[in-house]
């Protein structure tokens, strides 16, 4: 079975084609993906209707590159799977009509996917894939959330976030620190060079007793830090701008770190998947390897080039989902988008 996935969910589109082979881990034949980052910089953060059009204009020669790379032709497809949600609603819609297009072209059924189970599933494309079940901690832009993982389709949510997100406060941190869009990744760069105790920055509900996340308090002390700094920040080789920097993801970081050895404890498992945007960050994969290796849990990642938004991981869900009979594909092309839609209740007909 031949899956073309498409992801528009946001500000990145994706397509790749999977191969799936009897009941062995679905093998990745080939991915394409455009990142809308320089668009969107000059404002700031996403611009959803920006972001709308430029997946109408990338969607289609995606495609058609990743055909080239595969070296296959559209006959060679045999289900298409795109991102039904979340996401921004006009974006997703893009995806959506595209994926429901060409399967009625082509006589194909089709199969929406949830995004989050897109990342979830992710690190099954890697190197070192893990094995059911386990904890997973989902890291991805707007969504801070802990999961028990007993199969596809099987999932249990353990903790989340109750404001901002982890991803959201890397991002809304470095936007007071003045650096550009996407602020995490910049901000994470300025932290190499500071010193991640130089200031005395909160770790919200670290000691809550339960499995939940809360960041907004973060992002006002690192406000209230940055005025308190004034015009020693102006600089950009000011070692404050690094060192507050460092603060901020050692913060983030920590409890990251500590709510996902606590899920680890609850559930008794012995097997971590990160997976998500921050997922990538250097700090939080040396921090949890060093963790986890001291209580024996074994910890998976997706490659580092699926961190981000992709196509590789909707297709990947979607044949993992058909394999394991969790989803029905279709061949009914009315289609629908949901831009909030919680992984724990999803469900597919």
């Amino acid at each position: 079975m031949v899956v073309l996935g498409i992801e528009s969910s946001c500000d990145e589109t994706g397509v790749a084609l999977v191969k799936a082979e009897g009941a062995g881990v679905p093998r990745l034949l080939a991915h394409a993906l455009h990142s809308q980052i320089d668009m969107h910089q000059a404002y700031g953060g996403v611009v959803p209707e920006l972001a709308s059009r430029d997946h109408i204009r990338r969607v289609l020669p995606l495609t058609r590159e990743v055909l080239r790379e595969a070296g296959c032709g559209l006959e060679a497809i045999d289900l298409v799977a795109y991102t039904r949600g979340p996401g921004l609603a006009g974006a997703l819609l893009v995806g959506a009509g595209v994926a429901c297009a060409l399967g009625a072209a082509l006589d194909k059924p089709v199969l929406g996917m949830h995004h989050l189970e897109g990342h979830l599933l992710s690190p099954f494309l890697s190197a070192d894939p893990p094995a059911f079940p386990f904890v997973a901690l989902l890291v991805s832009g707007g969504h801070t959330q802990l999961m028990r993982v007993e199969g596809v389709g099987r999932y249990e949510l353990l903790g989340e976030t109750i404001d901002d997100a982890a991803g959201e406060a890397f991002d809304k941190s470095a936007k007071l620190l003045g650096l550009p869009y996407p602020g995490g990744p910049a901000l994470a760069r300025l932290a190499e060079g500071g010193d991640p105790t130089a200031f005395k920055l909160p770790r919200p509900l670290l000691h809550s007793g339960d499995l939940d996340f809360s960041f907004a308090g973060l992002k006002t002390a690192v406000l209230t830090q940055v005025k308190k700094l004034g015009p020693a920040l102006d600089d950009p080789q000011a070692p404050a701008r690094a060192d507050l920097a460092a603060s901020t993801q050692a913060a983030i970081v920590e409890v990251l770190v500590k709510k996902s050895l606590a899920a680890l404890d609850a559930t008794g498992l012995k097997r971590l998947v990160v997976a998500g945007g921050v997922g990538a960050n250097r700090a939080l994969r040396s921090q949890l390897d060093a963790a986890c290796a001291r209580r024996g849990v074994r910890v998976h990642y997706p490659e580092l080039h699926l961190c981000t938004d992709n196509g590789a991981m909707i297709a990947l869900a979607a044949a993992l989902r058909v394999q394991a009979g969790a989803a029905q594909p279709v061949r009914d092309y009315a289609f629908d988008v949901r831009p909030r839609w919680p992984l724990d209740a999803a469900r597919f007909e």
